[in-house]
């Protein structure tokens, strides 16, 4: 079955040939009513024959207007039928206006002359109100039409640019669930691994080392969880509205530790502006995953510094790996990470250092003037 605005199409298609049909069948009947009474003074043959022309005619208005105009006007002559000449004014009003006019008086003149023989004020009053009448509700229709076509247009239009908005506004949604996945994710399930790499390669480890390592596998994967919940929950509602605890630096390096990481903190780590915090945490989040990855077993160092006057400056570089990795990644969550940074008026780089490592490095502008003193966060004292 066809869909409502396919048919409308096809009707809107097939409008002017219809109404086309339409005027050439009324000019017809006139024709045949201009011959039987007749409406001229000529013969009857010549009646007919230049009704027919003027008939045929009326089906080429809307090309040549002008000229159906002429072959109107001389029909009426001729024939004494009005048919042509009306129809052909009434169609071509919106595009050759004065040219019509002109043509439109002279034919309604020239007939009134052949009929009457005079011309008087009387005559030239009625053919300047046919022919004006006639231009006028032509124009009308015609203007009306063409705003009628350009709000359907703009209907139409508009409506295709909010579904591709839509479409992009889902795009960029799947695109930003994938990354806060990646950021969160990704970093839970490496210390899940290393920690169960752990009880795998000591088989002959105590019972307590294996509660130990059994319950921090347990806690990473409910936090894991936990965070899957948080990302699902949060993300539509935008970042401003995520009332969770601030992130603590210490507190994941710690976890690094604890599983056997050669990983270092340095810097002075004060009170940080809300958004700063999350942020950095993220960074150091993805460079820790990223050098266990890549370089297993290099040391890693994370200095983060800041000041209101300077802002705030995250590095986490790793030296060069014992086993170095073939693996490469996506490179999801470092695109997450500067778009995480613009957002904030940040920046983020990262490559190869002098020493075969790897520096991932952050750069943040100070926000903690814009923010009340329960939105920030003391990295020193562990929120």
């Amino acid at each position: 079955m066809l869909s409502y605005r396919a048919a409308l199409r096809r009707v809107a298609a097939l409008g002017p040939h219809v109404v086309s049909l339409a005027f050439v069948t009324l000019c017809l009947f006139l024709t045949v009513l201009a011959v039987t009474t007749p409406w001229a003074p000529l013969p009857r043959p010549v009646i007919a024959a230049a009704g027919l022309a003027g008939t045929g005619a009326v089906w080429f208005r809307g090309r040549w207007p002008v000229a159906v105009a002429v072959a109107g006007a001389g029909a009426y002559v001729l024939s004494g039928n009005p048919g042509p000449l009306l129809i052909s004014l009434f169609s071509g009003a919106g595009t050759r206006f004065a040219a019509l006019a002109a043509i439109g008086m002279a034919g309604f003149l020239a007939q009134q002359w052949v009929d009457g023989g005079r011309l008087g004020t009387d005559t030239l009053i009625s053919a300047l109100t046919a022919t004006g009448v006639t231009l006028a509700a032509g124009a009308y229709v015609t203007t009306r039409r063409e705003l009628t076509r350009s709000l359907r247009e703009r209907a139409e239009r508009a409506e295709t640019e909010q579904r591709l908005r839509n479409e992009q506004a889902r795009s960029a949604e799947r695109g930003r669930i994938a990354r806060e996945m990646h950021d969160v994710l990704a970093h839970k399930i490496t210390l899940i691994s290393l920690h169960a790499g752990g009880l795998e390669v000591n088989g002959s480890a105590g019972p307590e080392r294996v509660e130990r390592e059994a319950a921090l596998i347990r806690v990473s994967a409910q936090e894991a969880l936990e965070e899957l919940r948080k990302i699902l929950g949060v993300l539509r509602a935008g970042p401003d509205d995520d009332d969770d605890g601030f992130p603590d630096l210490r507190r994941l390096v710690d976890s690094w530790v604890s599983v056997g990481g050669a990983v270092t903190l340095h810097g002075d780590i004060g009170t940080w502006p809300r958004e700063t915090a999350r942020a950095a945490h993220r960074l150091v989040q993805e460079g820790l995953t990223n050098a266990h990855k890549h370089a297993n077993g290099a040391p890693v160092t994370v200095t983060a510094t800041g000041s209101r006057e300077d802002g705030v400056t995250i590095v986490v570089a790793n030296g060069r790996s014992p086993r170095p990795s073939l693996e490469t990644g996506a490179g999801v969550g470092l695109v997450g990470l500067a778009e995480r940074f613009l957002l904030i008026g940040g920046t983020v780089r990262g490559g190869p250092d002098d020493a075969g490592g790897w520096r991932l490095e952050g750069r943040l502008p100070w926000h903690a003037a814009d923010a009340s003193p329960g939105e920030s966060h003391d990295q020193n004292t562990g929120g």
